[in-house]
């Protein structure tokens, strides 16, 4: 009797912990997917902003995927620079729609968009009041680092860095920049010497990813550089898996529908930083044997480092570990490649398109080198081809937007943001907003930046900001403007092109906004 009783309170309070734990589960998803959004939806409409209805769970994500993928079926008009309606085609849409007061649903989660140029600024200013949302948690396969960490760590690391990238130290890496490009320059001219009529057709955007990978590969890791190249490929393939997940990701019953992708994600991770840890213990051990710790931006981490842990000393709380390291490095890996050579692809398919522009350009690399190898003083000195590269930055921006999130309410010069609403600040569509750059804001027109960037635009230097803005501005940008310089510098010594028929203008965002279908040049030796 007593023990059948015992088995039934058992159960019963079983039950109950049940119920409770049920109870309690379908309270949380209730307010996720629809009562906190019906509250931030009347938040934002209660200030004047508008929207589409809330869809639950999904909000804008399918109407978003099928519209970008109708719009990017076909190629873009013949040679058009107005990329906002073809690459952020529903964000685009959204603000033609609703106007420059609108927002839209990221799933469960409101976007408010930013068309304020001031606004922006002042979010990306108070980078402490106005975090980066936090990622979903397959992003973190590609790269976390400096780029994604907040607050303490955020500061910690970037003081850590910085030394790396100082101007001084860029300097050293010149030589590695040209020898990566050499090698490109002799393949071409190799090219054109076995050419009946002394020109060649080819996509240069392959030549250009394989040039900075092979670079960031030596700038980055010295002596280690073929190992660090096999990398990229491991990286490039993360990338594309985290493209076609992003969006689908918050879709339900994704990590079982997609459980493959999901599986390969964690492979080609564990990969990466096996050969990463295996590079760096590498370079510590030549450090200890007498190597130049400043010969390459891993060298000058590891330094940056070791004194850091030697001022504070507490490595466990002021230095980076062996993970915090194999990050950066994947960051330098994938952020540097990809800005690079998106970059590069662009300049010199306008650069094609514009002739012009090219002579220009041409005239005034020969005239501060003549035919000798660039150096940083002469590459600081080429005003038309900065005036051409912020152009360039401007049109076809390496990222299409950035998000910011506060972690509390904040307040945003009239705007109230409830915390759980994002700000999507759009650089792509600002760096074309009419109001700012004109009547000719989609035509590429360098003499804009004659008189630098803060004359650029009708007074709002914060339009243009293609490497981010304020604090948290790419740690990265020197490096590249530096490569970038170089790189065009030495082609445009030994070379001529222009675009090939066969070049199809389809720009697509796949981290960042590159030419779909490559870029198709015809080359000639000078």
């Amino acid at each position: 009797m007593f023990e059948a009783s015992a088995s039934a309170i058992m159960v019963a309070t079983l039950l109950i912990t049940v119920t409770v734990t049920v109870i309690r589960w379908g309270w949380k998803m209730v307010k996720w997917v629809w009562l906190n959004p019906r509250r931030l939806d009347r938040e934002l409409r209660k200030q004047g902003l508008k929207a589409n209805p809330y869809r639950l769970w999904i909000g804008d994500l399918q109407e978003m995927v099928k519209m970008q993928q109708e719009v990017t079926s076909t190629p873009m008009a013949s040679h058009s620079h107005d990329l906002p309606p073809y690459v952020a085609s529903f964000v685009h849409n959204l603000v033609d729609k609703y106007g420059k007061n609108s927002y839209m649903w990221f799933g469960t989660r409101p976007r408010v968009i930013l068309m304020d140029a001031e606004q922006v600024k002042e979010v990306l200013n108070r980078s402490y009041d106005f975090p980066k949302p936090e990622a979903i948690p397959i992003a973190k396969y590609i790269a976390t680092g400096v780029a994604n960490y907040e607050d303490h760590k955020w500061a910690k690391h970037r003081k850590i860095i910085n030394p790396a990238f100082h101007l001084e130290q860029l300097k050293a890496l010149i030589p590695s920049f040209s020898q990566s490009c050499n090698d490109m320059i002799r393949k071409w001219e190799k090219m054109l010497c076995s050419s009946s009529d002394g020109t060649c057709e080819m996509d240069v955007r392959p030549w250009l990813k394989n040039f900075t990978e092979d670079a960031i590969s030596r700038t980055a890791f010295g002596s280690s550089y073929e190992e660090g190249r096999k990398i990229f490929e491991l990286l490039s393939e993360q990338g594309d898996l985290l493209m076609k997940n992003v969006i689908i990701y918050h879709s339900p019953l994704w990590s079982v529908i997609h459980a493959k992708d999901k599986r390969r994600m964690k492979e080609i991770d564990r990969m990466v930083k096996s050969s990463l840890m295996g590079i760096i213990e590498k370079k510590e051990k030549a450090i200890k044997a007498g190597e130049d710790p400043k010969s390459d931006l891993l060298g000058l981490l590891l330094e940056s480092n070791r004194k850091n842990v030697l001022e504070q000393g507490n490595k466990n709380s002021v230095g980076l570990s062996m993970k915090d390291v194999i990050e950066e490095c994947k960051l330098f890996y994938f952020a540097g490649q990809e800005t690079s050579s998106s970059m590069l692809a662009w300049t010199m398919m306008l650069l094609g398109r514009y002739p012009d522009w090219q002579v220009r350009a041409r005239e005034e690399v020969l005239r501060v080198f003549g035919n000798q190898n660039p150096d940083h003083d002469g590459l600081s000195r080429l005003k038309i081809l900065t005036m051409i590269l912020y152009e360039v930055l401007r049109l076809y921006p390496p990222v299409g937007w950035l998000t910011r999130s506060p972690k509390e309410d904040m307040k945003l010069g009239n705007l109230f943001v409830p915390a759980g609403v994002e700000l999507l600040l759009p650089i792509l569509m600002l760096h074309h907003e009419k109001e700012i750059w004109g009547d000719d804001a989609s035509e590429f027109k360098p003499e804009r930046f004659c008189e630098g960037i803060s004359k650029a635009g009708k007074g709002v230097s914060a339009a243009f900001f293609p490497f981010g803005w304020g604090p948290r501005i790419c740690i990265g940008l020197n490096f590249a403007l530096l490569e970038v310089k170089m790189v065009l510098s030495l082609i445009l010594q030994r070379f001529w092109f222009e675009l090939s028929p066969a070049y199809s203008h389809a720009p697509v965002f796949n981290i960042t906004i590159q030419p779909r279908h490559g870029v198709h040049i015809i080359l000639r030796k000078l």
